[in-house]
């Protein structure tokens, strides 16, 4: 998968129309979170505690295998949805909220209008 960091592209889907290029742009975004076990993986490290989580702990949480959760963790970091931090023999994971407030802003929806505000 060619990944690219999430960046803001543009402006709410809902005010401007975007180009062939922001939506390929927003799209890739979207496809790194699209996969299942991506979502969970970064649901488990937003959620822990501490607000990080050690690789050797999310294998079991999902029931995959340990070279299968280093591959998507490696594609959320490649991605800037989290960082990465070496300890020793064990990788901790961070979530970075910016990058999800890309992807928040891009889906966020305008001012109501007369037909919203009329339900």
């Amino acid at each position: 998968m060619d990944v690219q960091t999430i960046a803001r592209c543009c402006a709410p889907l809902v005010e401007t129309a975007l180009s062939e290029t922001q939506a390929q742009q927003l799209a890739a975004a979207f496809k790194v979170l699209a996969d299942p076990v991506r979502l969970r993986l970064f649901s488990l490290v937003a959620a822990a505690p501490d607000g990080e989580a050690c690789a050797c702990d999310l294998v079991e949480s999902l029931g995959r295998s340990q070279p299968t959760i280093s591959h998507h963790l490696s594609v959320l970091t490649e991605a800037g949805l989290l960082t990465r931090e070496q300890r020793g023999r064990w990788a901790w994971f961070r979530p970075v909220p910016e990058r999800l407030d890309v992807l928040r802003e891009a889906l966020r929806a305008g001012p109501a209008t007369s037909d919203a505000a009329a339900r």
